[in-house]
Parts: C-alpha cells; sequence; structure tokens
C-alpha cells in the first residue's frame, strides 16, 4: 500500500509555478551555452577588423560625429515641436463637434499614418522639380521639420486625444460653468491634465522621431548639414569599413538611451499617481 503511494506522488504532476521554473532554467542555459558558442567560435580579429577598427573609431568622433549629433538633435527637436503643435490642433478638430473639422482631421491622420515617411521624404526632396519658386524658409532644416513633422504630427494627434478623451467631462463642465468658453476649458484645464498622462507617450513619439531622422539624407544633404546616418553612411563608403556607421549607431544610443530612462520613470510616476 505504501509503495502504491509512494509510486501516486512521484507521478504526480508538477505545478505551474515549478513548470515555469525548469522552463526558464533550460532558457537560460541554452543561452548561456549559445554566447558561449558564439565567443569560442567567433572570428574576433574579422570582427573587429569590419567593424570596431580603433583607427576608424578615432577618425570617426574627431572628424565630425558631434557636429552630425547636434544636427541630429536639432532636426528631431524641430520636428517634435511642429508634429505637438499640429497634432494638438488635429486632436482638437477630430474631437470637434463640425464636422467638416472632423473629416479634415480624419482624412490628414489616417492619410500620413498609413504613408511611409520615407514616401513624405522623397517627396519632399522633388518639390523643387515641381516648383522651381518654391523656397521653405531655414532650409534644409525647414524641409525636414516639415517632412518628419508632418509624419509626426498624425501619430500624435491620436496620442492627444487619447489622452483628452482620458479627463473626465466633469472637468469641461466646471470650467465652463465658471464662466470659460469652450476653447478657454481646453486651453486652460483639459489640455494640462492630458498632457501629464500624455508624456510617456510622447516622449516614445520622440524617440522614433530620433531614429526617423535617419531618412533625412534622402533630401540631399551637404557634409557639413549631415545628420548621424547620413555621415557614417558617408565615412563607411570613403573608407569601405563598417566602422563609422557603428560609431553613429551608438551614437544615437546617447540620444535614446536617457529618453528611454525618462519614460520608464514617467510610466511609474503615472502609475503611484493612479
Amino acid at each position: 500500500m505504501s509503495t502504491s503511494t509512494e509510486q501516486a506522488a512521484t507521478r504526480r504532476p508538477l505545478s505551474p509555478r515549478k513548470r515555469a521554473q525548469r522552463i526558464r532554467f533550460v532558457q537560460y542555459a541554452v543561452l548561456i551555452a549559445l554566447v558561449i558558442a558564439a565567443i569560442v567560435f567567433a572570428d574576433w580579429p574579422s570582427i573587429k577588423d569590419a567593424f570596431f577598427r580603433p583607427d576608424l573609431i578615432k577618425e570617426s568622433i574627431t572628424g565630425g560625429l558631434w557636429d552630425a549629433l547636434w544636427h541630429t538633435v536639432v532636426y528631431t527637436a524641430g520636428a517634435f515641436v511642429f508634429g505637438l503643435v499640429t497634432g494638438t490642433v488635429l486632436a482638437i478638430m477630430r474631437l470637434s463637434e463640425i464636422g467638416p473639422y472632423r473629416w479634415l482631421s480624419t482624412a490628414y491622420i489616417e492619410f500620413f499614418r498609413g504613408l511611409p515617411a520615407l514616401i513624405v521624404f522623397l517627396i519632399f526632396s522633388l518639390l523643387p522639380l515641381a516648383f522651381p519658386a518654391l523656397r521653405i524658409p531655414f532650409d534644409p532644416f525647414g524641409t525636414v521639420w516639415l517632412a518628419l513633422g508632418i509624419v509626426a504630427s498624425a501619430y500624435m494627434a491620436e496620442t492627444i486625444r487619447g489622452g483628452i478623451q482620458a479627463v473626465a467631462k466633469g472637468q469641461s463642465e466646471a470650467a465652463r460653468s465658471l464662466g470659460m468658453s469652450s476653447g478657454q476649458a481646453m486651453r486652460k484645464v483639459v489640455l494640462p491634465q492630458a498632457f501629464r498622462t500624455m508624456l510617456p507617450p510622447l516622449t516614445n513619439e520622440l524617440i522614433l522621431l530620433v531614429k526617423d531622422s535617419s531618412l533625412v539624407f534622402i533630401i540631399g544633404l551637404t557634409a557639413d548639414q549631415a545628420e548621424l546616418t547620413k555621415f557614417g553612411r558617408d565615412m563607411s563608403v570613403q573608407y569601405a569599413n563598417v566602422t563609422p556607421l557603428v560609431v553613429a549607431g551608438f551614437a544615437y544610443l546617447i540620444i535614446t538611451l536617457p529618453l528611454s530612462v525618462i519614460v520608464r520613470r514617467l510610466e511609474a510616476s503615472a502609475g503611484k499617481a493612479r
């Protein structure tokens, strides 16, 4: 009797927690094995020569990397401001009770959300051919801000619309009862509360804009206007080596990693507030 009881105990299925622990153990073991195999069998001299040549790392850092980094920041910041302002207007239009406003806003948002940013940049690069007299102010910065900002505004508009709708209707009604117009209630009461909840997703949009700025090279920038991707690409072609592009990639991390930390902290703060 005791023997059969012991056999039944040994055949008892694992609990979900024990099963999950064993699965995680196997996953970690496989990952460690793959890392060890990569370290042992990789051709490190060839990898170093192709991706991490010390002389090209130094040449990239001293040969204009910081100017390209600064241009990337300026292109991104201008596009973000344009996208934020335009996206706010579009979000308010989409929530409007006036039909044509809603239709125009919806058409704009759906069109530019569905259109690849690459196509928008190509269109702007060809505008001088279609309209020879057209001059965009602060070119090439103005061109980049418009092209990148137009796409960003379509995505931001939906984020802002969601933030506005998350604000309790009683807030707007209370503002109207105090004698504010609908515009004043939106500007002074609803939007400040909405933006507090929208900060994490808007910061994520900023990170995406930093990476989308890599498409700027399509409009034909000169060397002293280059952002990080064009800078790394030009140097990689010049020296027939990938190292400058790797350096440019790490330079993007200088921008995006702090922003990612900010997003996590904002999300944590919003979670505590709730």
